[in-house]
């Protein structure tokens, strides 16, 4: 037969089969368009056409890659048999063939991914997959490798068989290119596709002999879910193990519970209004920071600073925090990063085939998708980074962030049904229904709790806590393997918790009120020094950087708002009495609560604009910046006393509370008056500092 006509013949094939495929894919999502990230003004959108029809074509593009090489799978078995019978397929069976490769490989890939990762599916998709629960029953991890084994097996003893005919002919050019293409396939594999486990790598002496730092945080992580809060399910061992070698403080606060700001009080020591990031929409101008940074302090201090994540941790790509190395997204709150994301069909076909390294490289807007969480693979990367930073001479500071524990709420198998109720089948199936873009998140924060399965979706949250527990324990086990435990600094931390409705509102940085969105875990354990207590006084996020520096450089550093705990962490000695402060992020929609006559800004449309086009990061227009900060309510807290501000348009509204337990209920009895005094007067400077007036 003549095999070298007949390949260039199923190459032609493969390339019409995926051309017709694309085509089709790009008229869907034209048809039931959909775009990731916040509803912006005409004229922004309108200015980013050309761009939009780039991103849209290029992602087009991989579409057609993708699906000549699983079209080129089945035209490849197909010529393997025409080799074994020794005919020629016509160009018209090479089509079928290159169309079965395509929905067959397409096919295992949604089953693979739809049970080991369904809130890709939700995340890229937008539909409903409550429709796919009888399928799900079906599938387990075992099952599908078994299938996927059965047919990489059969493909191999096919083309072993036809290696086998080649050779008997003596068609050693033929055998040669077949031996190539299979070649060729397994290495792509290996390199590109394969996830691997990182190796330990045995850390060896070191000269200077000062503590590393291993900070692990979990975005959206609320403080009870601990075990060592008392909550009812074991969702934390590793993390409580921990802490009864450490030092947990159960109430800590952040300053303002959003991603953006929190992180930034966490590695610079201060307070937002001192930073200057209020929130997550920051102009590019505004990224380089003006006060001291923890890893700036400590690459200065000779540290070597690293800092890993998935989409939640694109902050740490977007400022510039002083980290050496840095393996997260772009700012996801950039119109142009939103625009390669692409509709939600093109996405979705996509998103089955790059959650692989290869993938990660060459399009990372869809394998770092808004709302999907990476834990696993962070926690890869994680260990990847120990055994490159154990190979070195110098001490480190690696901070690795996920979005383990953000809405959706959409963990991988097996977690996503650890915890659930096996009779639910709404919406919320296996992530919150309605929540596939980080505007989404947000926006229904405004609806009224009967919108909301809360049963199903605090079961969901809870084995993503759990996801994260166990990533923990991965990363200190390899700490452990690599020789580095006994000389590194381990904090468990969160940008912010939160709300399911106990203060009648949901999500995080939109009430000052109850305090699960601003409250934090915190645990050091520092194993130079281990202490094992737990405190329940009130200490600040921006307590932590301070607190570090001073553990591992000897001194608390000049210029930061927080105070140094290093006494607390070393001794068990208590925290001084400390204020904490929290602030509301920016208001996407009406909220709950929310009295008449409260100051109020312009919806989200007329509030973002995109200051420099070129770049395409969303901001707050400048005409807004004062206003939107007037407009946040705040709060002053101590351990027993909580003060509320409701700014007005005209004048204020001013509550005091005292605080009975962890579940921080609220009352009106009269609290004691020195104590209000001293959060009024902490609330009157606060203001000041802002140039506001009580």
């Amino acid at each position: 037969m003549p095999l070298v006509p007949s390949f260039v013949s199923g190459l032609g094939a493969s390339a019409v089969v995926a051309a017709v495929f694309s085509v089709l894919l790009l008229l869907k999502s034209l048809k039931d368009f959909s775009r990731t990230g916040p509803q912006l003004q005409t004229e922004i959108l309108s200015h980013y056409r050309l761009y939009a029809s780039y991103a849209l074509l290029r992602l087009a593009l991989w579409a057609f890659v993708i699906s000549f090489t699983l079209a080129g799978i089945g035209v490849f078995l197909l010529e393997m048999v025409a080799i074994l019978r020794d005919s020629e397929p016509s160009f018209s069976v090479q089509i079928m063939a290159g169309t079965a490769g395509l929905a067959i490989v397409s096919g295992l890939q949604f089953l693979w991914v739809l049970n080991q990762s369904p809130a890709t599916i939700v995340a890229s998709s937008q539909y409903n997959l409550a429709r796919f629960r009888g399928l799900l029953a079906l599938l387990s991890p075992a099952r599908l490798r078994l299938v996927l084994a059965a047919l990489i097996l059969g493909s191999l003893l096919i083309t072993g068989a036809a290696l086998n005919a080649l050779a008997q002919r003596q068609l050693w050019v033929a055998l040669a290119s077949v031996a190539a293409i299979g070649i060729c396939a397994f290495i792509l594999w290996l390199l590109g596709f394969r996830e691997r486990e990182p190796h330990a790598v045995q850390a060896p002496p070191r000269s200077d002999q000062r503590a590393n730092i291993l900070m692990i945080g979990s975005d959206t992580l609320r403080a009870d879910r601990l075990g060592a809060h008392g909550y009812y399910r074991s969702l934390t061992p590793r993390i409580d193990s921990l802490a009864r070698k450490g030092t947990l403080f159960t109430h800590c606060f952040v300053p303002c519970a959003r991603t953006a700001p929190s992180l930034i009080s966490f590695l610079s020591g201060c307070w937002p209004h001192r930073h200057g990031v209020r929130d997550n929409y920051v102009a590019d101008d505004e990224t380089r920071l003006t006060v001291p940074l923890l890893p700036e302090l400590l690459q200065e201090a000779g540290y070597e600073t690293a800092a890993v994540g998935d989409w939640a941790a694109s902050d740490f790509s977007k400022f510039d925090l002083g980290y050496d190395r840095v393996q997260a997204p772009p700012d996801q709150w950039n119109i142009k990063y939103l625009l390669r994301q692409g509709p939600k069909d093109l996405r979705l076909f996509l998103s089955l085939f790059t959650l692989n390294p290869l993938g990660r490289r060459l399009l990372p807007e869809i394998y770092f998708l808004a709302g999907v969480p990476r834990t696993s693979q962070v926690g890869k990367l994680a260990r990847s980074e120990i055994s490159r930073l154990a190979k070195g001479e110098k001490p480190f500071l690696l901070t690795v962030f996920t979005a383990a524990t953000h809405p959706p709420f959409g963990s991988e198998y097996p977690y996503y049904e650890m915890f659930s109720d096996p009779n639910y089948s709404g919406e919320s199936l296996y992530a919150m229904s309605r929540l596939t873009d980080p505007f989404e998140i947000i926006r229904r924060q405004g609806q009224a709790r009967e919108e909301f399965d809360l049963d199903q979706i605090e079961d969901l949250y809870d084995g993503c806590v759990r996801s994260f527990d166990d990533e923990v324990a991965k990363m200190l086990a390899h700490l452990e393997r690599c020789g580095l435990a006994d000389n590194t600094i381990v904090v468990i931390f969160s940008d912010h918790g939160m709300e399911f409705f106990e203060h009648d509102t949901w999500g995080q940085g939109n009430s000052v009120f109850g305090d699960q969105s601003a409250q934090t875990p915190l645990l050091i354990f520092d194993p130079r020094t281990p202490t094992g207590n737990t405190h329940k006084d009130i200490i600040r996020s921006i307590d932590l950087a301070p607190t570090l520096a001073h553990l591992v450089l000897g001194t608390p550093p000049a210029g930061m708002d927080g105070v140094t705990l290093a006494e607390s962490v070393r001794t068990g000695k208590p925290p001084p009495p400390l204020l904490a402060r929290n602030e509301t992020g920016i208001w996407l929609t009406d909220l709950p609560g929310v009295p008449e006559g409260h100051l109020r800004y312009p919806s989200l449309l007329d509030l973002l604009h995109v200051p420099d086009k070129t770049a395409g990061t969303l901001a707050v227009r400048p005409a807004y910046r004062t206003l939107v900060v007037s407009a946040k309510d705040r709060m002053v807290r101590s351990s027993n006393l909580k003060i509320t501000f409701q700014p007005m348009n005209d004048g204020s509204i001013v509550r005091t509370f005292p605080v009975a337990t962890i579940s921080h209920s609220l009352t009106d009895s009269p609290p004691p008056d020195s104590e209000v005094s001293l959060l009024r007067a902490e609330l009157a400077r606060w203001l000041a500092e802002d140039g506001l007036r009580n």
